[in-house]
């Protein structure tokens, strides 16, 4: 029975000791030395005495934060990684919800580290030194069971204090086999990693790499803004399957890059974390035909996917991609403001249950109480589905259909507006690169921020009054040179929000 996620790399490591298994722009190690040098971090870390207590790691996107994630799970404990890059005041938040047992860090982020964490940081360059005892390891291992929390992944929270979801072995287990089945990840896929180790896509890569054999390579973060050099970085690397977020994928089709280098070994491209615009993706699609394209829907509280949509048929720019059926073990729900089942193309909130679950927030139990309850559909015993805040529909041929967030929706002129309906229209005109819209409440208007070429405001106005009705056409356009983007490659409405108040 696997009972944690270190089984699977223990026996790929039977089989593939000596393959590559990750890598980044200075270092790969072959899955042999991960797991060595993992048990080393582990029994260092294991002189704390301590199980299932959280350790924070704060390190770049390295092998080296990958080796410290396993390193942690080999002491019996959970993991949390923190962008290295966020602003401390928000570090400082996420550690003082943590209350970690340990910080774990490198030489480089050491000094930083300090200014704001004053007792048991560990340091990467001192603990790889330490001799794996495999007695304690294999006494904790013993100990452990597949409901024990395997990591905590930070994301952005309401009130403004991040709010930490709490992940199982289990769910992780339930997840990485069902990513491996579906989109065939064997020990001939190459993965080009894109998704930051604090953001849940990662799971998806990271995790099928160590049940199948697969290869991981660490995209610089920098290629990202130069598509050419990336494409190259993935020619290079013989890469042949990759999980990004729609606006690294719009990036490349914009900028034309695909015009320039030749990707022919790409033969999976899966997408997730945003809306995918039917244009780009057409994009891609014409210049690689017998790849698979996939959008993966879900939120982090499904551990990463519950809905997936593999892309069968074509589609003009101006519709909109399904996000499809829900994953193997995984059963979605659409439920009505009153509690009951949606039918055909009616609107509802997506409702999750089964094994891809969290088992909750960390240290917010009202919070969790509010989000994982009891299933309205059913009287019978206890069951327990995730709200995810997400309003959807079936279409008629039975597809499920994105809408979009539940507080991304607007009261406006008396009518009920989902921004994303408008951003999916104005993204379709000829000449829109990319476009977000925010809802200024003091003043009643919708403003949108654009990033085009030769197209001027008063022709954009009118393009998108002929695809809307008049009370969802923007009161204001902004345009700029280039979209913010947040540490995961999504749009940073967070931002765009500062802009609208200053």
């Amino acid at each position: 029975m696997v009972k944690n996620i270190l089984q699977y790399l223990e026996k790929t490591v039977e089989s593939y000791p000596d393959k590559i298994a990750f890598t980044d722009i200075n270092r790969e190690v072959t899955y042999k030395e991960i797991m060595e040098n993992a048990q080393k971090l582990g029994t260092h870390l294991s002189k704390k005495n301590t199980r299932n207590s959280p350790i924070a790691i704060i390190i770049d996107k390295t092998v080296e934060c990958l080796e410290a994630m396993f390193g942690v799970l080999y002491s019996g404990n959970f993991y949390t990684v923190i962008d290295t890059k966020s602003p401390i005041a928000r570090i400082k938040l996420i550690l003082d919800t943590l209350e970690p047992i340990a910080v774990i860090t490198d030489q480089k982020n050491l000094g930083k580290v300090e200014t704001y964490v004053d007792q048991n940081i560990y340091v990467y360059e001192k603990m790889i030194n330490e001799k794996m005892e495999s007695a304690v390891l294999c006494d904790i291992r013993r100990k452990m069971i597949d409901t024990d929390p395997m990591y905590v992944l930070f994301t952005s929270g309401s009130t403004g204090i991040p709010k930490g979801t709490v992940i199982s072995h289990r769910a992780v287990i339930a997840y990485a086999n069902w990513v491996t089945k579906t989109f065939d990840i064997t020990s001939e896929t190459i993965w080009g990693s894109q998704t930051p180790f604090y953001f849940s896509m990662s799971i998806t890569d990271v995790f099928s790499t160590v049940l199948s054999g697969a290869t991981f390579h660490i995209i610089p973060k920098s290629y990202f803004s130069f598509p050419i050099k990336l494409l190259e970085f993935i020619k290079e690397k013989g890469i042949n399957s990759i999980y990004w977020v729609p606006s690294a994928l719009c990036l490349v089709a914009n900028f034309k890059a695909l015009e320039e280098v030749e990707i022919p070994n790409l033969k999976k491209v899966l997408f997730a974390g945003e809306v995918m615009p039917t244009k780009q993706l057409n994009e891609w699609i014409k210049k690689l035909p017998d790849a698979l394209f996939a959008n993966l829907f879900g939120p982090t509280e499904t551990t990463d996917i519950c809905t997936y949509y593999i892309v069968n048929r074509k589609f003009e720019n101006t519709e909109n991609l399904p996000i499809g059926q829900a994953c193997d073990n995984c059963d979605i729900l659409v439920i009505k403001e009153d509690g009951t089942e949606a039918k055909l193309d009616e609107a509802g909130e997506l409702c999750v249950r089964g094994s891809f679950l969290a088992s909750g927030y960390y240290r917010n139990m009202e919070r969790t109480l509010k989000a994982f309850v009891q299933n309205p559909l059913n009287k019978k015993y206890p069951e327990i589905i995730y709200k995810t805040g997400d309003i959807v529909k079936y279409n008629k041929d039975g597809e499920l259909m994105y809408l979009s967030r539940k507080d991304f929706q607007i009261k406006h002129m008396g009518y009920r507006i989902e921004l994303g309906e408008i951003e999916t229209a104005v993204n379709n005109i000829e000449g829109v690169i990319i476009c977000a819209c925010i809802y200024d409440k003091n003043n009643s208007k919708i403003v949108m921020y654009y990033q085009g070429e030769n197209l001027n405001e008063k022709d954009l106005l009118a393009k998108t009054r002929a695809k809307l009705p008049v009370y969802m056409c923007p009161s204001e356009l902004v345009k700029l040179q280039s979209m913010p983007y947040n540490a995961n490659g999504k749009i940073d409405r967070n931002k765009l929000k500062e802009m609208l108040e200053n």
